[in-house]
Formats: structure tokens, sequence, C-alpha cells
């Protein structure tokens, strides 16, 4: 059995795989003010289409729809099967709130209650 493949099946092969990515994938990145659709994900970075997305590095956001899921800073790592494919150097969990610099008590009391000095 032979497992070549003539290109035109290849080709077709790879842009029906592209095109079920971009339609099951609601991750987004987003360089300054420019948004790229993220055609999978995974622990160690993802991937975005080749002809659709300039080369990205640096410091980028990782959005899940509108829930911002990453700050991340990218690597491009390599060009296969119409996807460019970048690795994670850093990748940070966003957060609603800035971090404490000291600890909380989990019973700690939300505020203080003055009584009237009247």
């Amino acid at each position: 059995m032979s497992t070549y493949l003539p290109k035109e099946v290849q080709d077709g092969l790879d842009a029906a795989r592209l095109a079920g990515f971009r339609k099951s994938s609601r991750l987004r990145v987003r360089v300054g003010d420019e948004v790229y659709p993220v055609l999978r994900m995974w622990k160690g970075g993802f991937a975005v289409e080749e002809g659709s997305t300039p080369n990205l590095r640096g410091l980028i956001d990782l959005y899940d729809g509108a829930n911002h899921l990453y700050q991340c800073l990218i690597v491009a790592s390599e060009a296969e099967a119409g996807e460019r494919r970048y690795d994670f150097k850093r990748s940070t969990a966003a957060a609603d709130n800035a971090p404490l610099d000291f600890y909380r008590a989990p019973d700690a009391p939300v505020a203080l209650l003055g009584h009237d000095a009247a």
C-alpha cells in the first residue's frame, strides 16, 4: 500500500483541515490593535493560518471570545501545512485585579466599621 498522495489531493486535505479549525475555534490573538484567529492551541503554544497572519513575535494577548485568557511572550517555531506555529516563552494567566503583595486571611473583614463619636 502506498502512502503517497498527489499534491492536489494533499492541498485539498490541508485546506479542509484548516477550514474545520477556523469554524471550531473561538480563540483569538491580539497584537496591538490587530486581532487574528487562532486555529488551535496546546500546552506549549498555538497555531495561526500562515497566509492571512503576518509573522508575530514578542508580547501578545490570547482571548477566548471576549475573555482574556493569557498574556504571552512568543517566538515563531515553524510553518507547515498552511499554519504557522508559535511557542510560548512565557504564558501568564490574565487576572481581573492586581496581585497582592501581602497575605490576606480568608476570614479577614472586608471593611472596618467605625462608630459615631456623637
